[in-house]
């Protein structure tokens, strides 16, 4: 049987340039500071990389591989939860198109490859834009959002 699949994208436009985005996105001890992980890597074609939550445990959550590297603008890798990680069949692919737009830069995110209805499907459509608006408040004002904040009760 073959299962399902789709794809969430989500775009959004910061006033910043392509490097300061890149670096925002590479670099452990930027990411950290807007989404509460660092993504790890030597950010090879053919490498791994980690997303570790920044916390005393040191959690690795999610693993895959860079796929391609074109930096400031284009980086393309596998992405899992780290309990599958033997699973290829678990993998999804994230990209991040990264161009100038005007005075700003244009972040266009396609996460493919999701089964639909998986709990991956369900934490991608909610985790991306808290995630994307917390890097762009980073980047624009050098703080980030409480990306773990819920919903206020009525």
């Amino acid at each position: 049987m073959t299962l399902q699949k789709t794809r969430f994208v989500y775009v959004t436009y910061i006033r910043s340039t392509p490097e300061k985005v890149f670096e925002a996105i590479t670099r452990p001890e930027l990411a950290r500071r807007y989404w509460g992980h660092e993504n790890v890597s030597d950010w090879q074609p053919g490498s791994k990389w980690q997303h570790i939550r920044a916390n005393d445990a040191r959690t690795v959550e999610l693993v895959g591989e860079v796929v391609e590297v074109c930096p400031p603008s284009r980086l393309v890798m596998t992405w899992a939860n780290a309990s599958q990680e033997a699973d290829r069949d678990a993998y999804s692919r994230v990209t991040f198109g990264i161009e100038e737009y005007e005075d700003m830069v244009r972040l266009t995110v396609s996460h493919d490859d999701l089964i639909v209805g998986s709990g991956m499907e369900t934490g991608v459509t909610r985790g991306w834009p808290v995630v994307l608006s917390s890097l762009k408040s980073f980047v624009e004002t050098g703080a980030g959002l409480d990306i773990f904040a819920k919903p206020k009760a009525a």
